[in-house]
């Protein structure tokens, strides 16, 4: 079998599995013996009452997803560089270079005007219940944190309370809601929201909304993104609003006006229709068009988010951005994490992230060796923890400004809120009441938001903020930390030697060396001393 693989015909995400568990035949998945008389517990089983609802990922609206595929290569084949000697960023002295002095702080844009305590953002989460959901959270979490938070696509239309006239909007509920919830929390200028736009927000004019009604600074066109390479999918329940949905514009499947599908819903043929966004068609002559009009539109900062499309396309978005002057390239690779993205596609398409992230370098380099403008840089698909970060920031230096998570966010926020529920109805698990029963006493930061907002503003927070707040400290600490290692006390000194390769396969298409390789001049000044 091929070490190159994803789960065919059985998984947790599409609620299937094989019925002999142990024998599965490795090219199509199905069980090595398919017997008559199976209820169909598989996925092609599944497929034959169901049809086209086993394609995404299930139960929709309370579930991120992302990809089981094993690629060959990750970012697990690298491992960070330490050192014994000197400091950099910081005085190569005992009492000062420990890892608590140093500075995750980065500054980007055309003017360094962007600023974060942290080097990642969440890079686009839009109309999905699951976004919706826990908003609250991430917004506030983030806002506290003094990181970015991108709203993806097509909020303003999903929302039954915009209010649209000669299809253009005029008011929105949603995204009024979003934008504040943010900039309520928002600190000494630390962080940033930013509205992204794909086909049908831009034909709504949601970008010029955001920037003249609600004072976003940012705005970011959507070439793409990881987890698949259509446009955007949801679910929709409600016959009323999957008719309000096509009624403005967006693709709905099954045809919610059609007299027949009324009829097969209300008898439960079926219980949800798709709504799907169009797919963009990018040129260059539209691209510079549209980032004109923006700036004329009042836009201080724009960004782009392109997905793991083939080379061409990854060439074309970092020429586009340079040319035109983006302040943040956003690349987002096979695998990535979402509310609904078809299930085979995220599987089986797209460029995987050390692939994908090793091209970006090389071509931010070409630009950058030819006198170009280099836009910043930020990498998604799959980043979770601190040393994931760290290598991406390393693989892509000295470009990469930022790692893209969405997830594990996500995750954080979900977590706790849950807790934070729990909390509320006195019925904690034994795992987490060990720490105690109360917000404060189970969670770390508690004390210090506490301390700095004040027992009023604390006591209003979401427990999904202080889940999201206390799962970008741990991820803080834990980059401090591995930075003091290799003696990089600010971002700016992480260089590419500060990973090296596994496996001579990972250093070919990385072009990081490979471990054996390192040094290799300094050992033989050393050795010959």
């Amino acid at each position: 079998m091929s070490l190159i693989q994803s789960k065919i015909n059985a998984s947790a995400a599409t609620l299937t599995k094989n019925r002999t568990e142990d024998s599965i035949t490795p090219g199509s998945g199905m069980c090595v013996t398919c017997v008559d008389g199976c209820i169909g517990m598989c996925e092609i089983g599944k497929s034959a009452y169901r049809g086209h609802e086993v394609i995404y990922p299930q139960p929709f609206g309370v579930i991120t997803t992302a990809s089981e595929k094993k690629y060959p290569v990750d970012y697990g084949d690298f491992n960070i560089m330490g050192t014994a000697v000197g400091a950099f960023g910081i005085e190569a002295d005992s009492d000062k270079a420990i890892f608590p002095n140093v500075n995750l702080e980065v500054h980007f844009g055309q003017d360094k005007g962007i600023k974060f305590h942290y080097p990642w953002i969440i890079p686009g989460i839009g109309s999905t219940n699951i976004a919706k959901n826990n908003w609250e959270g991430l917004a506030i979490g983030s806002a506290l944190a003094g990181t970015g938070l991108t709203i993806g696509e097509n909020v303003v239309g999903m929302d039954p309370e915009s209010v649209i006239e000669n299809g253009k909007i005029i008011d929105t509920v949603d995204l009024k809601r979003r934008v504040s919830l943010y900039k309520d929390h928002q600190r000494n200028g630390y962080g940033a929201i930013i509205v992204q736009a794909n086909v049908e927000d831009t034909r709504l004019g949601v970008q010029e909304y955001a920037i003249e009604k609600l004072g976003v600074e940012i705005v970011e066109l959507k070439w793409g993104q990881g987890a698949k390479d259509i446009g955007g999918e949801v679910k929709i329940k409600d016959l009323k609003k999957a008719q309000l949905l096509y009624k403005r514009g967006y693709v709905v499947l099954p045809d919610p006006t059609d007299p027949d599908v009324i009829r097969a819903f209300e008898h439960g043929a079926f219980k949800e229709f798709e709504r799907h966004s169009r797919v963009g068609m990018v040129t260059e002559e539209s691209f510079a068009k549209r980032v004109d009009e923006l700036r004329k539109a009042g836009a201080k900062y724009i960004f782009l988010k392109t997905g793991a499309y083939r080379p061409a396309d990854l060439a074309r978005a970092i020429v586009f951005a340079s040319k035109y002057k983006c302040d943040l390239l956003t690349v987002d690779a096979a695998g990535g994490g979402t509310g609904m993205s078809p299930w085979r596609m995220m599987n089986e398409w797209g460029i995987p992230p050390i692939e994908l992230h090793s091209l970006l370098y090389q071509y931010a380099h070409h630009l950058a060796q030819n006198k170009k403008y280099v836009p910043a840089l930020a990498l998604a698909g799959g980043f979770t923890f601190e040393d994931q970060i760290f290598k991406g920031l390393a693989l892509g230096a000295p470009y990469v400004k930022l790692i893209g998570m969405a997830r594990s966010p996500i995750a954080a926020a979900m977590v706790g809120k849950t807790i934070g529920r729990a909390v509320k109805e006195n019925q904690l698990p034994v795992y987490v009441e060990r720490f105690g029963s109360s917000i404060d006493e189970i969670f770390v930061t508690a004390h210090h938001l506490r301390k700095e907002l004040g027992n009023e503003a604390f006591e209003k927070l979401p427990p999904g903020a202080i889940g999201l707040y206390t799962y970008y400290e741990r991820l803080g600490q834990g980059l401090r930390q591995l930075m003091c290692g290799s003696r990089k006390f600010t971002l700016n000194y992480i260089t590419r030697d500060d990973i090296g390769a596994l496996t001579q396969d990972a250093a070919r298409i990385s072009g990081i060396q490979y471990l054996m390789d390192l040094d290799k001049a300094e050992v033989d000044q050393l050795l010959n001393s």
